[in-house]
Parts: structure tokens; C-alpha cells; sequence
């Protein structure tokens, strides 16, 4: 009795299960890594995907968009001066007869190459001197957080003009200028972030398996904190455009005949009653430029937060 008892539960308890069953516990998703699952959600975006293509065109007509013109950025014609727009001159002249469509694709070069350099100085300097700080933790942090608060107490406009008083006007010196002071909020967000991450388990692992304080530093901590950092670069560039092209605007950015969009709109001031477009071209296209760049800023915050998503 007992061994039939015994059999009857093994048949209750454990049973095959028939073809319409197997299939009851199997999860129709389809597996990502971190990388398609950001990419993924950032295409999900529609205004991320819209600014991501502007700024496509308008670092493609930059780049190649003068090359092909048949006037250059400094060609004049004083036959054909303050000219409407046309055929021949998508956007008219400007008081010298010189392009104004070229002009503002050549202002975008340098107006974005400012804005590149600053995110690179950015990305480079604020997460080494950043994750340094909060890594090391302690007297090191310390000194280090308070060159901080110095620099960061001395307006950076001080800066550009210093430098610009020492070195002259150009892109050099504008760029420089603005290095100095771009990559102090990168610097704290860092450290803050890795000042959190290193009481984390997997960075005890790391060190218990005999990982180098380097390894752990760039492998484990900076790796894992590349969401604000990408998120904060990404920002770093329309600020820098804008900065660039207010002190263009001043008269204290680039010298003539290089032209910016800021430079551009400064040249056309004095003429905003009679030929207000001049003024409006460059002015529409900081405008495009800074809020594509926030677009694409806030959909990569979006994606890289993993809080966002659930």
C-alpha cells in the first residue's frame, strides 16, 4: 500500500506537461545590452531624434557648405552692397557685399569649434581632476575641492578678457578663456558620484580581488558614472556657443574679417532698423543650434538614468 501511496504522489507532484504547457512560463522579450537598451530609448525620443538630425545638417553644411560655394567668407563687393536675398545670395550681403549665407556657414565652424573644445576640456579635465578627488577622499579632497571654489570665485568673463588683453583677439583666446572655468561643475558632479559609487559593493569586490586603485578608479567608478558625464558634455556645448557669441556680440570676440555668429549679429546692429534679416539670420541660427543641443542633451538623460525608466 505504501509504494502505491508513493507512486500516486509522484504522479501528482511531478507529471509531463503537454505541448500547450511548455510554452506557459517563456518571456517574449527580447534581451539588450546597456548600450542597445540607451540607444534604443533614445530613438524612442522624437524631439532628442530632432534635434540629433538638425545638428547632423548644420555640422554637414558647416563643414562642406563653404567649399562648395563660389564666394568665400571674406569675398567683397561694394557694387552690391546690403543686397536682398536672391538666387545668387540666399540671404543677401552685408554692408561690404560679401555673402552673408557663406558667412553665417563659416561662423558656425567656428562657433561649434568653440563649442567642442570647451566640451573636450570639460570631459577630460573635470572627470580626471573630479574622480581623483572623491576617489582619494580626505586632506587631498579637501585642497583640491577648495582650488576649486578659487577659480570658480573669479568671473570667467575676467578670464576671457585677461587672456584676450595678453594674447589678442581670435579663437584662441576665446577658446582658452573659456577652459579655464567649463570643466569646474564636471569636477563636482564627478566626485559626487564617486564618492557614492566607491561605498558600493562591486567597488569592495574589486579591491578584495587585488584590482590596482587606477583599475578601480577608470574600470569600475568613472564607468559607471558616464551618464552625468555624457549628459553634462552634451550640455557644456551650447553654453559654450552662446558665451562665444555674447562676447562677439560685445565687440571682445573674434577680430574682422573672421566672422562667428556672434561677430555677425555685432556687424549688423547698426543696421537693425533698415535691415533687420541681417541681424535675424545669425540670431535664428544660435537659437536652432542651442535648443538641438538641449534636445539631444535631455533625451541622453533620459536614456543613460535608469530611475527615469522604471
Amino acid at each position: 500500500m505504501e509504494e502505491i501511496k508513493s507512486q500516486l504522489t509522484e504522479e501528482k507532484l511531478f507529471r509531463k506537461l503537454g505541448k500547450d504547457e511548455k510554452n506557459d512560463e517563456f518571456i517574449a522579450i527580447e534581451s539588450k545590452t546597456f548600450l542597445q537598451s540607451v540607444v534604443s530609448d533614445f530613438l524612442k525620443n522624437k524631439r532628442a531624434v530632432t534635434g540629433l538630425i538638425v545638428l547632423t545638417i548644420v555640422v554637414l553644411a558647416a563643414v562642406f557648405g563653404p567649399m562648395m560655394s563660389q564666394y568665400t567668407y571674406d569675398q567683397q563687393n561694394m557694387a552690391l552692397r546690403n543686397a536682398g536675398p536672391s538666387l545668387s545670395h540666399f540671404f543677401g550681403t552685408d554692408k561690404m557685399g560679401r555673402d552673408i549665407f557663406v558667412r553665417i556657414l563659416y561662423g558656425a565652424r567656428i562657433s561649434l569649434g568653440v563649442g567642442v573644445m570647451a566640451a573636450l576640456v570639460n570631459l577630460v579635465l573635470g572627470t580626471l581632476y573630479g574622480g581623483i578627488a572623491g576617489f582619494v577622499g580626505g586632506k587631498t579632497d579637501m585642497i583640491m575641492m577648495r582650488v576649486v571654489d578659487i577659480i570658480y570665485s573669479v568671473p570667467s568673463m575676467l578670464y576671457i578678457v585677461l587672456i584676450m588683453l595678453w594674447l589678442g583677439a581670435g579663437v584662441g583666446s576665446i577658446m582658452l578663456g573659456i577652459s579655464i572655468t567649463c570643466w569646474i561643475g564636471m569636477a563636482r558632479i564627478v566626485r559626487q558620484e564617486v564618492k557614492s559609487l566607491k561605498e558600493q559593493e562591486f567597488t569592495m569586490a574589486a579591491f578584495v580581488l587585488g584590482a590596482s586603485s587606477k583599475r578601480i578608479l577608470i574600470k569600475h567608478l568613472l564607468i559607471n558614472s558616464m551618464g552625468p558625464i555624457i549628459v553634462n558634455v552634451t550640455l557644456q556645448v551650447p553654453q559654450a556657443i552662446f558665451t562665444e557669441a555674447w562676447l562677439s556680440f560685445l565687440g571682445v570676440g573674434i577680430s574682422a574679417p573672421k566672422a562667428s555668429w556672434g561677430t555677425l549679429a555685432e556687424a549688423a546692429r547698426e543696421l537693425i532698423q533698415v535691415y533687420p534679416m541681417q541681424t535675424i539670420y545669425p540670431l535664428v541660427a544660435i537659437c536652432i543650434t542651442i535648443i538641438s543641443f538641449n534636445f539631444v542633451g535631455e533625451g541622453l538623460e533620459r536614456a543613460l538614468d535608469p530611475k527615469r525608466k522604471r
